[in-house]
């Protein structure tokens, strides 16, 4: 029995980007006039390179580690108590014991499960605080370019990015909200399903 990584990656907040003022490496870059009014925008870039961002992916690796020590704590006697049973011969007091670290088996793989949700629901929640901060900068950042539409820098193939707001909206929440404290997400535990009736 393997017990699986238990932890999803917490997104933009632990990708390393490039820097919010490249653009992705080109053979030729395109460049071209600017267009009057289009402006693009990387939140990944924004979430990666402002404090707060770098601070919530800092915190929330340190939950990730913390669950999975936990979880680890747990795996490694009852390994260590499946090793012991390999060498023994089968008998019904061998086969109770097998069933029994079955059990705890899977309450600890289902333990790891429900550490796994509490750690997304925290990403998801500090995402959520630091993108609600982030809106009004965006706003008066593309107030200032004089902007009329706003798209996606990841979805920009090539062009001229000198309406690019992520530099600007990166050291505006900076200016506001220069860290971000949290703790892990408690959630309620799911009820487990009544054993089968025997027959």
């Amino acid at each position: 029995m393997m017990l699986r990584s238990f932890v999803p990656a917490v997104g933009a907040l632990a990708v390393a980007l490039p820097a919010f003022a490249q653009p992705a490496p080109a053979a030729q870059p395109l460049g071209g006039p600017v267009v009057p009014g289009v402006c693009l925008l990387s939140r990944e870039a924004v979430f990666a390179n402002a404090a707060a961002g770098k601070a919530a992916s800092t915190r929330l690796a340190d939950l990730t580690r913390t669950a999975q020590a936990e979880v680890e704590a747990e795996r490694q006697p009852i390994e260590t108590e499946l090793r012991a049973l390999e060498g023994q011969p089968d008998n019904p007091a061998r086969r109770q014991k097998a069933e029994a670290l079955d059990a705890r088996w899977q309450t600890l793989q289902q333990k790891a499960a429900h550490a796994g949700r509490e750690i997304e629901a925290t990403r998801a929640k500090v995402m959520e605080r630091i993108a609600n901060e982030a809106q009004p900068v965006v706003a008066q950042a593309y107030a200032a370019k004089k902007c009329g539409l706003l798209l996606d820098r990841g979805s920009a193939l090539g062009g001229n990015f000198a309406n690019d707001l992520t530099g600007d909206v990166v050291k505006g929440l900076d200016a506001k909200l220069a860290t971000v404290t949290f703790e892990r997400e408690r959630l309620p535990q799911p009820v487990a399903a009544p054993a089968p009736a025997a027959r």
